[in-house]
């Protein structure tokens, strides 16, 4: 029985686990959206939340210039630094080939977005079954981000005005 044991397993050992999860979170910090299975998604929503609440417990200092930090807030800054780097990778890369710092990105752009916010910063919208096996697939994104367009409908015509129609009968 599996009483009071919370997390998924994947069918996989600790160490996998643990470094599938961190990729997840370091590719969801540096693209802002991806898309994978259900499963993954609900683990992966309780990580990001909790190492961007580690970085907004910070406040101002979180996105604060390092030269206008007292001494006592550039080491409270250094910690959540390490605090974070100890779980994500440091270096992320972006779809163009730029390098990005993850732990930099958290700390200066994340908590300056969802400064105030209590916390619910990722939201995960249901796409269907995947092809292949059949696992439902979701796509994961911040709050802030626009809603993801549905693969499957297709676009929707442009709506015609009023004014359309009474032209196109008067020239006929």
């Amino acid at each position: 029985m599996r009483h009071k044991k919370s997390g998924r397993q994947f069918g996989r050992d600790t160490s996998s686990r643990r470094a599938m999860l961190r990729n997840l979170a370091a590719n969801l910090i540096t693209h802002e959206r991806i898309e994978t299975t259900d499963a993954k998604a609900k683990e992966l929503r309780r990580i990001a939340d909790r190492l961007i609440t580690k970085a907004a417990r910070l406040g101002k200092a979180a996105h604060t210039p390092q030269a206008e930090l007292t001494a006592a807030e550039k080491a409270k800054r250094l910690h959540v630094e390490r605090m974070l780097s100890a779980y994500v990778p440091r270096w992320g890369v972006k779809t163009d080939g730029t390098k990005i710092d993850v732990v930099e990105k958290v700390l200066v752009e994340l908590t300056k977005r969802f400064e105030g916010r209590p916390g619910g910063y990722t939201r995960a919208t249901k796409l269907g079954p995947r092809r292949g096996d059949g696992a439902p697939m979701v796509v994961i994104e911040f709050v802030d981000a626009a809603a993801p367009m549905d693969k499957s409908l297709p676009e929707a015509p442009e709506a015609i005005t009023a004014a359309e129609p009474a032209e196109a009968a008067s020239a006929s």
